[in-house]
C-alpha cells in the first residue's frame, strides 16, 4: 500500500511523511469505521521501510515495498481479532492461524470493517477478540532482531478488541520497545483502549472521506458513472465501506423502493406491507441494509428541505421531489423518530435478526409515527 493509492488526505500524508525521520515508537491511527486508517497505517509502514523513498511517497519498486504491499514482509507483524471456527479451536484462535485469510481480505478490500472480516473467514455469529496468547506472540516477535527492514512494525488492527489481560501484558514492551521497533495501533474507537495504552502512544486522527473523494474512488475503482457515484457518496456519510455496499446494490433501486414503502406506511396499507415484508426477506443482506441506509440519508435531506434550505439537498431529481414533499408534510421531530427506527433496524439486520419480522415491525412503527 502506498499513499498514492489512497484518495485525498493530503494533509495527513504530508504529516506522516514529515514525521518519518523521527518516528514515535507507538502510534494510534484513529478513524471511524469506513475511514482509511488501516490503509494509511500500511502506507506509512511501507514508507518508513522503503529503500528509495521519494519526498511524497515510497518508491513501490524496492524489495521492501513489494513485500509490504503483499503483506508478506518478515518484519511486518500483523495482529487482529479472531475467534474459533469449525476448523480452529478456541485455544488456537490467534492471528498467525488466520494470517492467510486476513491478507486475502485486505488485499481485496483496503477498507475492511470487523463485519467484513468475520464474514470473510466464516465467523459471522462469533465474538472475536485479541487474546492473552496474542500478547505472548507480540513480545516474542519483537524480541527478535529485524530480518531485513529498517524498522520492525507491529500493526495491531482494532486493538479495542484486546482482552484486558492481553492489553496489560504488552504495556512494558509498548513503553520500552526493542530497538527500531514501531507499534501501529489501528482503531475505530480509541476511547475503548486502556488509558495506560493511549498514554504511551501518539494519536493520529483520521477523518472520514469527503463526498468528492468517495465519488472519485467509486469512479476510478468500480467504474461507476459520475452522477450515481455522487449520489452514493451523498448517502454514506463519509463511510467508504457503506459506499461500496451501496455501489454493489445493482439489482434493487433503493430510492424507488424506499419512496414506495413510505407511501404504503403513510396510507396505512398493512396488507401491502405484509407482502413487502416477504419481498424484503428475499433481498440479499447487502440490499436489505442498503434500503435503510438510503432511507436515513433521504430523510435527513427531507429535514433540510423542510427547513427551506433546499440548496443543501444533495440527491437526484426524483428523490429531491420526494424529500421536498416529505419535509413539508412531516415535521422534523417525526422524521427524526423514523430515522431512529431505521437506524435500530439496520443494527438488528447487521446482527442477523429476522428480516421479515424486523421489516414488518419497522413498517408498523413508521406508520404509527406518521399517523400520530
Amino acid at each position: 500500500m502506498r499513499f498514492a493509492e489512497i484518495e485525498g488526505f493530503e494533509d495527513v500524508k504530508e504529516r506522516l511523511i514529515k514525521s518519518s525521520g523521527r518516528n514515535h515508537h507507538a502510534q494510534i491511527f484513529y478513524g471511524q469505521n469506513g475511514s482509511p486508517n488501516l490503509s494509511l497505517a500500511l502506507a506509512y509502514a511501507t514508507y518508513i521501510n522503503c529503500e528509495s523513498p521519494a519526498r511524497e511517497d515510497s518508491c513501490g519498486k524496492c524489495a521492501s515495498c513489494i513485500k509490504i504491499d503483499k503483506l508478506i514482509h518478515p518484519d511486518l507483524h500483523l495482529i487482529f481479532p479472531v475467534s474459533s471456527t469449525v476448523k480452529v479451536k478456541a485455544s488456537d484462535a490467534i492471528s498467525n492461524n488466520f494470517i492467510g485469510e486476513w491478507r486475502s481480505m485486505v488485499l481485496s478490500n483496503a477498507y475492511p470493517s470487523i463485519d467484513d472480516w468475520l464474514s470473510f473467514y466464516g465467523a459471522e455469529n462469533k465474538q472475536a477478540n485479541i487474546s492473552k496468547e496474542e500478547s505472548r506472540q507480540i513480545i516474542q516477535k519483537l524480541s527478535l532482531k529485524s530480518f531485513e527492514a529498517k524498522y520492525k512494525v507491529m500493526l495491531i488492527w482494532l486493538p479495542e478488541y484486546m482482552h484486558p489481560a492481553s492489553a496489560n501484558a504488552i504495556l512494558k514492551i509498548l513503553e520500552e520497545p526493542s530497538e527500531r521497533s514501531i507499534f501501529l495501533l489501528v482503531t475505530n474507537d480509541y476511547q475503548k483502549l486502556l488509558t495506560t495504552i493511549t498514554s504511551r502512544c501518539q494519536l493520529v486522527n483520521i477523518r472520514l472521506f469527503k463526498d468528492e473523494e468517495i465519488s472519485a474512488f467509486l469512479r476510478k475503482n468500480l467504474g461507476i458513472e459520475k452522477e450515481r457515484a455522487m449520489n452514493i457518496a451523498s448517502q454514506c456519510g463519509g463511510d467508504i465501506c457503506e459506499a461500496k455496499r451501496l455501489a454493489e446494490d445493482k439489482i434493487s433501486d433503493s430510492g424507488s423502493l424506499f419512496r414506495e414503502w413510505m407511501r404504503l406506511c403513510w396510507n396505512g396499507d398493512f396488507t401491502s406491507l405484509i407482502t413487502w415484508a416477504d419481498n424484503y426477506q428475499a433481498l440479499s443482506k447487502v440490499q436489505q441494509k442498503n434500503l435503510f441506509i438510503y432511507g436515513i440519508s433521504l430523510l435527513r435531506n427531507a429535514i433540510i428541505s423542510g427547513l427551506k434550505i433546499s440548496e443543501l439537498v444533495r440527491v437526484n431529481t426524483e428523490d429531491f421531489d420526494f424529500a421536498q414533499k416529505f419535509g413539508n408534510s412531516v415535521d422534523a421531530n417525526k422524521i427524526e423518530m423514523i430515522t431512529n427506527h431505521l437506524d435500530k433496524a439496520h443494527y438488528h439486520i447487521e446482527r442477523n435478526a429476522s428480516p421479515k419480522i424486523t421489516f414488518l415491525d419497522l413498517s408498523l412503527s413508521i406508520a404509527k409515527v406518521l399517523k400520530s
